[in-house]
């Protein structure tokens, strides 16, 4: 695909990082799909530098692109940035997600300096052992019944269409962006009980590789909490809540919110900080290296 880039999103002097953390999260990027706030997410990529970033998972939607092509210049200069990050000498590691499945044809490669796990054991500054996966795998809707998690993704993105519609106009008044979905997810009971539910699954897989800890994705609900000793994070999305998690250099972490900053790029995001929980013994590192398709870079 024909790279047009962007000066800023290209580099250079126009990359000035106003904000300095051991390690980056972002998760559900859903580039491909009209929903993805590519603008918001190259922002904070420019805003933030870290000594590792992880990808974990639906970064880009192939089930969106197989129903329909989509695929603005902003979408290509996030890729162009994520690679340039790792030629720069930031650790990126992809885990592919269920809407980037196709990712984990190719494990155990390294494409554009982008390696591709199928899951990973980060060790936290402060001693901390946390097991990173996407999160699909303990999905029983996605694993017991996928015709049902395709039509689920269908109703998500007329969700998203509406939702569209109806800040446009809250914007021409003058009000803040909100989120339908997100409503419908802390209203609804069914979609609560879903939610814990994963929750409790990807604790309890962590405890039993004997983590401290767990960083996931695809539920786009950011969170940091305990769950019965064993510390619970989501990073979060880039479609609704544009939220990353992150490290700190002494181990602390947090959930970054650009939510309500999206429309005003260069501005530090806001933070939710989190105590670092002192939790069990460590873990064997579990996750073997595995990597994405390139793209075309200069």
């Amino acid at each position: 695909m024909p790279t047009t880039q962007d000066p800023q999103a290209a580099g250079g002097a126009a990359d000035k990082p106003t904000l300095s953390v051991r390690t980056v999260w972002i998760s559900d990027l859903h580039l491909g799909t009209p929903g993805c706030q590519a603008r918001a997410l190259l922002d904070f990529l420019r805003d933030v530098e870290c000594d590792t970033l992880y990808l974990v998972g639906d970064i880009i939607d192939g089930w969106q692109l197989r129903r329909s092509w989509y695929w603005p210049q902003t979408h290509n200069d996030v890729v162009q940035k994520l690679l340039r990050k790792a030629r720069k000498g930031t650790r990126v590691i992809f885990i592919p997600g269920n809407h980037d499945e196709f990712a984990r044809k190719y494990l155990a490669h390294n494409f554009g300096g982008v390696d591709v796990v199928e899951e990973a054991m980060h060790v936290t500054a402060d001693g901390r052992r946390l097991w990173i996966t996407h999160g699909d795998l303990y999905d029983g809707v996605i694993q017991c019944a996928r015709w049902l998690a395709i039509a689920g993704d269908l109703a998500y993105e007329f969700t998203l269409k509406v939702n569209r519609w109806f800040n446009h106009i809250r914007a021409k008044f003058g009000l803040p962006y909100w989120s339908l979905s997100r409503y419908l997810k802390h209203k609804v009971k069914r979609a609560v009980s879903y939610i814990n539910e994963f929750e409790n699954a990807v604790a309890r897989e962590a405890r039993k590789r004997g983590a401290h800890g767990v960083v996931c994705g695809h539920i786009h609900h950011a969170e940091i909490r305990e769950i019965e000793g064993i510390l619970y994070c989501n990073d979060g999305d880039w479609v609704e809540s544009l939220t990353a998690l992150v490290e700190h250099h002494d181990g602390r972490l947090e959930i970054l919110d650009r939510g309500d900053q999206a429309a005003l790029p260069g501005m530090l995001p806001a933070a939710r900080p989190v105590a670092p929980a002192a939790l069990p013994v460590p873990v064997p590192v579990a996750a073997a290296a595995k990597a994405v398709a390139p793209d075309t870079v200069a």
